[in-house]
């Protein structure tokens, strides 16, 4: 009784100092909040990706460039300030904004369905979104995207066209008509995917479409567009403030001729609108706020649009125990067979497996087949590419946890089993491994609860796993707490798995 009376006390402590440390740093973030703006302003951050050109990316130089980063230069050199660009990872850009990291979305910014999410400026680029296919395609129209997979930004204008509240009732008949919509991180993974078979469309941007089609060989644009869109600069609902004084020197630039100039570098002439009748219905609209949804109804309709996600991290993490844990095994007989060649074989695949990325393994599993043999990966074989990938990078590991357990036990074990008449794998199978099996299970359990967090990494792949999911429903939701679930889920998980082993360790009388 006294036992578990000290396990609740300690997991009340734990609780009681993680909700302070909440509190306080919610406390702390707000202090900050205030203090900046009752300082006057000197730097200006803008939140931006920066895998979208021509708005924003990194060039050969290693240089954040585009054209919105060259506009908010220009309004930071006539506003006094020091432009300060911050890359974003777009899924949590609303996060980057509310929490104060940045100061506005400013890079392609579609306003086009989220007009009451933000504070925005004038419309300053009329843009499209369209199709793009390979250049031997039969795809030739919208309609010919029946059945197809197709692939999307997470987040994006194209995905908000197929699936937001707004979208027409074509393109979401469109959409439905598809084998699969599928969203990748950035456009050169979308790209890359079309390249290699596994999707045959991406729809996207018309400007970064252009600037794609010029850096890339053997690919087209469909001529009928999916929907037309406006970009202006989003800032968080209520600031209205900064958004006056960036929009004041826009109209300046506007009216001096600077932005024309801006927009001919980048060769945008014909996208720009700023100025134009029509452009500042965002900007006049009253940015008070929509009313919160009940607490408890929002947390059930994120939980819920998260248990999809939910049960492809369970597959991955259960698929790659399954392959991986007898497959580590296999591999430890080969790192300790007589053959040296063997022996070598087996300590480059280890020494690859454990000394690159998981991520970069996962990409040459998936593309590997198109870009070393040729062959076309269909979609299907993204859940595969991933089981692959995931099981042959724990079985390295596993490989040598089995070699340490093997090693640690003594010779003379063997020598008394052979002078007792047992065979080589009888020895293994009745003395040696039911011994292995104890010694291994620490750090056997270790490596199983990192699993269960890399199983995030399958998003490399497209593959919309539990933490992938909960980024889109941030991002949808403007809100942090689907992955205050999701990490409630990998937390409640790796908990049942360390239980669980602790379990077996017991069992087997790991201190006896």
């Amino acid at each position: 009784m006294r036992k578990k009376r000290s396990k609740k006390g300690v997991f009340r402590l734990i609780t009681l100092l993680f909700v302070m440390s909440l509190f306080m740093g919610l406390m702390i973030g707000c202090g900050n909040k205030d203090d900046n703006e009752e300082a006057e302003r000197t730097t200006f951050t803008v939140g931006f990706d920066a895998e979208f050109p021509p708005y924003g990316y990194k060039d050969e130089n290693g240089e954040y460039v585009g054209f919105d980063l060259d506009l908010a230069a220009e309004v930071c050199k006539r506003n006094g300030w020091t432009l300060i660009k911050q890359p974003v990872d777009w899924d949590s850009k609303d996060m980057e904004l509310n929490s104060g990291a940045i100061d506005c979305i400013w890079n392609g910014f579609t306003l086009n369905g989220r007009e009451s999410q933000y504070t925005w400026s004038t419309a300053y680029v009329d843009n499209s979104q369209v199709v793009v296919v390979k250049a031997d395609s039969d795809i030739n129209t919208l309609e010919d995207l029946k059945g197809k997979v197709v692939v999307v930004q997470a987040d994006s204008s194209a995905l908000a066209a197929f699936t937001g509240d707004d979208a027409t009732e074509e393109n979401k008949a469109l959409c439905e008509s598809f084998a699969d919509l599928q969203q990748v991180s950035d456009y050169n993974s979308a790209f890359m995917n079309l390249e290699a078979g596994s999707v045959q469309a991406i729809c996207m941007d018309l400007g970064v479409a252009n600037y794609q089609l010029e850096q890339r060989n053997g690919f087209r644009l469909l001529d009928e567009h999916v929907s037309t869109e406006q970009y202006a600069i989003g800032f968080k609902l209520g600031n209205t403030e900064l958004r006056d004084e960036v929009q004041n020197a826009l109209n300046e630039m506007l009216a001096d001729g600077t932005f024309a100039e801006i927009a001919e570098k980048w060769n945008l002439t014909d996208s720009v609108c700023l100025g134009e009748e029509g452009t500042d219905s965002a900007y006049l609209q009253d940015a008070s706020g929509e009313k919160d949804e009940p607490f408890f109804d929002k947390l059930a309709d994120i939980t819920g649009q998260l248990a999809e996600g939910m049960l492809a991290s369970l597959a991955i993490f259960v698929l790659t125990l399954v392959f991986s844990l007898p497959l580590g095994l296999i591999i430890t007989f080969i790192r300790m067979s007589k053959s040296k060649v063997l022996q070598w074989i087996a300590r480059i695949y280890i020494s690859i497996m454990r000394g690159t990325p998981l991520m970069l393994q996962l990409l040459v599993v998936f593309f590997g087949p198109y870009y070393v043999f040729g062959v076309s990966v269909s979609s299907e074989y993204r859940f595969y590419a991933v089981i692959i990938g995931f099981s042959i990078n724990y079985a390295a590991y596993f490989a040598e946890i089995y070699r340490a357990g093997i090693e640690s036990i003594s010779k003379g074990q063997y020598e008394a089993a052979e002078v007792l008449g047992y065979t080589k794998a009888q020895i293994f199978r009745k003395i040696i491994f039911p011994q292995m099996v104890k010694r291994v299970i620490p750090p056997v359990t270790n490596e199983v609860i990192t699993l269960v967090k890399d199983t995030s990494l399958a998003f490399a792949l497209a593959y919309t796993e539990m933490f992938t999911l909960a980024k889109q429903v941030a991002a949808a939701e403007a809100s942090i707490m689907p992955l205050f679930i999701a990490g409630v889920f990998y937390y409640i998980f790796n908990f049942l798995v360390a239980l669980i082993m602790e379990r077996i360790e017991k069992k087997m009388q790991y201190f006896s």
